[in-house]
């Protein structure tokens, strides 16, 4: 078992939960905002302190020393500042955990494919905010990926990425997943967390959150008394599709 959340909890911030999480798993949070989306994937970091217990690799997260933990996880946080007069390069350089040999072959592979190769030399300050997001995903493609990575927390990635880049990130998740790593994010995109996602937790404040596949838990009848919509499922090209109606 990679990681086991025994009824985590925030005050008013995160209804307590619980889960097991198996490597190589692709998950989704979902629910409105003010759910407690953030507030679990910060608490998953390490990074927000929870009561109850958090577990990887079956030991407390509370004692791992964060350059160890550092090794193991990586996280995209929600909302993050540049250092405006740091290099692109150099803000990259500070993920590579582990100085592996592998390292340079892995950064170029996602720089190149989200399409910041030829913004290495500019300083973060002068990016914007789809280049800054970007950028922030290779890092922590780059930290996850190199040996002892095996968890990958991404608190709403997507934002700011045009629909190409979209499906660039959906190109690279799986070669993750791929290698054993799991990745737990956060989307409003539910007709994406339907098409992409092995599991689904369904965050819902001051409840407790849905958990199941995709089409089970994100149902017009959970996601009407959810969001107080009315929501309809369709079927396009053999796929389920929701959208919502007057």
């Amino acid at each position: 078992m990679l990681l086991e959340i025994r009824q985590a909890s925030v005050d008013r911030r995160l209804f307590p939960f619980s889960a097991a999480v198996e490597r190589g798993q692709l998950i989704h949070l979902v629910g409105p905002n003010g759910a407690g989306k953030s507030s679990l994937l910060a608490s998953l970091a390490g990074l927000l302190n929870a009561q109850g217990d958090i577990l990887l690799n079956g030991e407390p997260l509370a004692e791992w020393a964060g350059p160890r933990l550092a090794r193991h996880r990586a996280f995209l946080p929600q909302q993050q500042s540049p250092s405006a007069q740091m290099p692109v390069w150099h803000y990259l350089m500070m993920h590579e955990v582990q100085q592996a040999s592998a390292t340079e072959p892995l950064l170029m592979h996602f720089t190149d494919a989200l399409q910041i190769s030829d913004k290495l030399q500019r300083p973060l300050g002068q990016l914007s905010g789809g280049e800054w997001q970007r950028v922030r995903l290779a890092a922590v493609f780059l930290q996850v990926s190199q040996p002892e990575g095996q968890l990958l927390l991404l608190d709403e990635p997507m934002t700011g990425l045009d629909i190409g880049q979209q499906a660039v990130f959906d190109r690279l998740i799986p070669e993750l997943l791929n290698r054993g790593v799991t990745v737990i994010m956060s989307s409003h995109d539910l007709n994406h967390t339907l098409r992409h996602a092995d599991c689904v937790w369904l965050m819902r404040p001051g409840q407790p959150a849905l958990q199941g596949k995709p089409e089970q838990i994100l149902t017009p009848e959970h996601l009407s008394a959810l969001y107080q919509v009315s929501f309809r499922q369709l079927q396009v090209e053999g796929r389920p599709f929701l959208t919502t109606f007057a």
